[in-house]
C-alpha cells in the first residue's frame, strides 16, 4: 500500500494531525481522564518524532520534505503543549516562554547556516536530551504527576537552554564580524 521510503514522511505528517487532536483534548476538559488521553496523544506523537528519523536513516530515504518538515512538526508538537500546559497552569509562562524562544532560535539558526554555506546543523546529544525530558515532562504533568513533572520541567529547562548555548557556540563563526 505505501512504499517504505514514504513512511517516514507519513509518520511526521501524522504527527502533525495530532497536534489539533492533543490540543482538543487538552482544553475539553480538566479532569485527569482527559489529560491522560490527551498524554497518549502527545506520547504517540512523540515516538513517531524518533520513529521517522530512525527509519529515514535506516532506510536511506531522507528526503527535503524530511528535512523541512520533521523539525517543523517537532516545534509545533512541543510548542503547543507547552502553551497548553501554561493555560492549564500546569508550566510557569516563563519557562515556556524561554522554551519557544530557544525552539524558533535554533530553527532561525539552522536556516542561517543553510542559506550562508549548505551546513545543515545535526542534532547533538544535548538537544536529543533536551527533547526526551522536554517530552516527558509534558507527558507527566499531564498525567497530574507533578512533582516528577515539575522536576523534569525544570531538567528539561536547563537542557534547553545549554543545547541552545552549544548549537549557538557552533556556529559562533556566523556572528565574528557582526559585533565589530
Amino acid at each position: 500500500m505505501f512504499k517504505k521510503e514514504n513512511i517516514p514522511n507519513l509518520l511526521t505528517v501524522a504527527r502533525i494531525i495530532l497536534i489539533p487532536v492533543f490540543l482538543i483534548m487538552t482544553s475539553i476538559s480538566a479532569s485527569l481522564p482527559w489529560h491522560i488521553a490527551a498524554a497518549v496523544v502527545f506520547a504517540v506523537a512523540s515516538i513517531t518524532d524518533y520513529l521517522d528519523g530512525y527509519l529515514a536513516r535506516k532506510w536511506h530515504v531522507v528526503t527535503n520534505f524530511g528535512k523541512f518538515a520533521d523539525p517543523l512538526a517537532d516545534k509545533m508538537l512541543v510548542m503547543s503543549a507547552f502553551i497548553m500546559l501554561v493555560g492549564l497552569g500546569m508550566a510557569p509562562a516563563w519557562v515556556a516562554a524561554v522554551i519557544i524562544c530557544r525552539e524558533l532560535a535554533v530553527t532561525g539558526l539552522r536556516l542561517l547556516l543553510v542559506e550562508t554555506g549548505g551546513t545543515v546543523l545535526a542534532a547533538a546529544m544535548p538537544g536529543k536530551i533536551k527533547t526526551a525530558t522536554q517530552m516527558f515532562s509534558v507527558i507527566l504533568l499531564l498525567c497530574h504527576v507533578t512533582l516528577i513533572g515539575q522536576v523534569m520541567l525544570y531538567i528539561s529547562l536547563f537542557f534547553t537552554i545549554y543545547s541552545g548555548y552549544d548549537y549557538f557556540k557552533g556556529a559562533g563563526f556566523l556572528f565574528k564580524d557582526t559585533f565589530k
